[in-house]
């Protein structure tokens, strides 16, 4: 059996070189990650430690913070004003069309009662950053659809979409481990935890900010990454001890700090940036190798199934989110394409359940590695393959 020092340096380098070789290919490095996980689950998990497994809800939620903060100090309302509210209904319908499509579905094919349903619904529905980002940028800097500010919509839209979902998702998760309760206190409790969550995240952003600015010159940047972090992972104990959405309350903290902190929250952004390269070959391998192959093997085909069922409301929703904008058909059919990838979110949260000893948690975690492994590079050749068909290069552009 290997030590743990062993086991995370396997973890890195593997995860890396296999991120390489799967961009060298053309497909995302971060499905890369996820099959060197999966692989590793079918031929070393004899060899991993036990201390690995206890370790592992640790790392995830690490990795999950680091996400949470980076999407809290990136989300300006310049960003949110120059993509309009094209961009905003973009954020809302796409995202709760699929859930509300994926809750029955997941209900009557898997053995999932409707809160836990509710809640994979909505981890399953998140868009994926770490896909469309880099996508969007790239044809940004080709000068694909700058006339109308396509790729600026999308990348607005997925970042405040992964925001819908992660807020509903920690509701629905916060109520499931509070009580086994009906749809009836679930639709009270819901906007409580809500609104718990951001006053939590209000609260506890506004305290730090002061602290921030009062000892800016004294504090390095790095000192500073480490004490958000800390108050992050903080915010994640109080409020699943008082029961409501801690992981929109992190995010708040960091809206917070880019709301009254500008400078700072680009210094800590910059940070977590880099902290970002190492939790993301964490996340993904981790993901990968806590996968039971049994349980993904059944859930396969019915799972395929159901994330296609969710995936046509999305891109539904997508065509609902554009009536009315100035963007014509072909537009409109390549923002619903760019929809599709899903990565981050699930790596996330999938493991969530089965971290916390919930009913279900395999099955859960193996619709998520479906998820990613299915529409990651899916939505990926969608962007490349009909980004320059469907969209119009500006005419002031020049390579």
């Amino acid at each position: 059996m290997m030590n743990i020092s062993t086991v995370m340096i396997l973890i890195l380098l593997g995860g890396w070189l296999f991120s390489r070789l799967y961009k060298m290919i053309g497909l995302p490095p971060i499905l890369g990650m996820v099959v060197f996980g999966v692989l590793g689950s079918v031929f070393l998990t004899q060899w991993v430690p036990p201390i690995l497994w206890e370790l592992t809800a640790s790392l995830k939620s690490f990795a999950l913070i680091v996400i949470l903060l980076r999407a809290g100090l990136g989300i300006s309302k310049g960003i949110m004003g120059k993509a309009g509210k094209t961009a905003l209904f973009m954020a809302f319908i796409p995202c709760l069309l699929e859930a509300l499509a994926l809750i029955p579905a997941l209900h009557y094919i898997f053995p999932l009662d409707w809160i836990q349903s509710a809640m994979t619904a909505f981890m399953i529905s998140a868009v994926s950053p770490a896909v469309i980002v880099p996508s969007m940028l790239n044809l940004i800097e080709q000068g694909y659809g700058k006339k109308r500010e396509v790729p600026s919509i999308v990348l607005a839209g997925a970042s405040l979409d992964d925001i819908v979902a992660i807020t509903l998702f920690s509701s629905f998760l916060a109520i499931l481990t509070k009580t086994q309760q009906g749809w009836g206190r679930t639709i009270i409790e819901l906007p409580l935890s809500v609104l718990g969550g951001v006053a939590l995240g209000l609260v506890a952003g506004f305290m730090l900010v002061h602290f921030l600015k009062a000892y800016h010159e004294k504090i390095r940047a790095t000192e500073k990454s480490l004490i958000l972090l800390t108050l992050g992972m903080l915010m994640v104990q109080v409020g699943e001890l008082l029961h409501i959405a801690s992981l929109l309350c992190v995010m708040t903290i960091g809206f917070v700090i880019l709301l009254k902190a500008e400078p700072i929250a680009h210094e800590l952004s910059k940070k977590f940036a880099k902290l970002w390269i190492f939790a993301e070959i964490i996340l993904f391998v981790l993901i990968g190798l806590s996968l039971d192959i049994s349980v993904a093997l059944d859930a396969g085909l019915r799972g395929l199934l159901v994330i296609s069922w969710g995936l046509i409301f999305r891109m539904i929703g997508v065509f609902i989110s554009t009536l009315g904008s100035d963007l014509n058909p072909r537009e409109r059919l390549f923002c619903a394409l760019a929809y599709l990838p899903k990565a981050t979110v699930q790596a996330a949260l999938g493991g969530v359940a089965l971290s916390l000893g919930l009913p279900n948690g395999q099955l859960i975690l193996a619709l998520a590695v479906l998820s990613i492994v299915f529409t990651a590079p899916l939505g990926l050749f969608a962007i490349r393959i009909f980004g320059p068909k469907l969209l119009d290069v500006s005419d002031d552009f020049t390579p």
